[in-house]
């Protein structure tokens, strides 16, 4: 290939890795000084780091190993654990406030629990980068729904669980009028009527989701109950603390 087409990635000999693109999904305390940095990396997937002595006041590295900002990363060892080496902010990236920092740690909770180790998944990196400036430079929230259904449907397809939306589990193209529940593993089976079944949503509904077209009202209310019922059955039971805190704060 040619030298532009390269990637960016540099190994060493002894196995380093330098330059590599990724962000910090969660932190938390290793003994009295450090800290094990889960960050989602673009060669690499989701990693485990430790960042040796990242809790003293005085660590360069203190106040770059941040959520949701764009790093460049270097790391060595072995094991399931490696030990973060270097770490360059690359800026660009404003800070999340309100409702989007919910949104954003929402998106990490869902990383977290969904991706395996050290599978990369390059695609995602970017629409994940993508995720996070429509959160930046979405204030009002208009286009927020929309976009997390988006991020919702590329993480289930890069998993391998991508979603029927075109046709029924008989192969059947779907009717915009007509209704359908949507079972797991088999993708939208028919119903007569909207009360036969749980979780019924509109043919239309779904040929949006597919279409990834969220003008209509409806379809946003039905797109965001099924993304739901989804994630809930491949998360397999685990409550995200995020919806929780949400959820608390809607009612108070």
């Amino acid at each position: 290939r040619a030298p532009a087409e390269e990637p960016r990635l540099r190994m060493t000999q002894r196995g380093k890795v330098d330059g590599q693109p990724a962000y910090v999904l969660h932190t938390y305390p290793f003994r009295e000084t450090s800290l094990i940095v889960e960050v989602f990396s673009r060669d690499f997937g989701r990693m485990a780091l430790l960042a040796r002595g990242a809790r003293r006041p005085r660590s360069a590295i203190r106040g770059l190993l941040m959520a949701f900002q764009p790093l460049e990363l270097g790391w060595a060892g072995k094991g399931d654990v490696l030990t973060l080496m270097k770490a360059e902010w690359q800026g660009g990236q404003p800070l999340l406030a309100g409702e989007a920092l919910f949104c954003g740690y929402y998106l990490n909770e869902l990383l977290m629990h969904l991706l395996p180790r050290e599978d990369a998944h390059e695609y995602l990196f970017a629409s994940y980068g993508d995720m996070l400036r429509c959160l930046a430079e979405d204030p009002s929230g208009k286009v927020r729904e929309a976009d997390l259904r988006r991020f919702e449907k590329a993480l289930l397809q890069e998993l391998g669980y991508g979603l029927t939306l075109d046709r029924d589990s008989e192969g059947r193209a779907l009717q915009a009028e007509a209704y359908y529940t949507y079972r797991m593993e088999e993708g939208p089976v028919r119903v007569e009527h909207a009360e036969a079944a749980p979780q019924v949503v509109r043919g239309k509904t779904l040929l949006d989701l597919a279409g990834e077209n969220f003008a209509d009202s409806r379809s946003r209310a039905e797109a965001k109950q099924l993304m739901r019922s989804l994630m809930a059955y491949y998360l397999s039971g685990t409550e995200l603390t995020t919806r929780r805190i949400f959820k608390e704060l809607q009612e108070l």
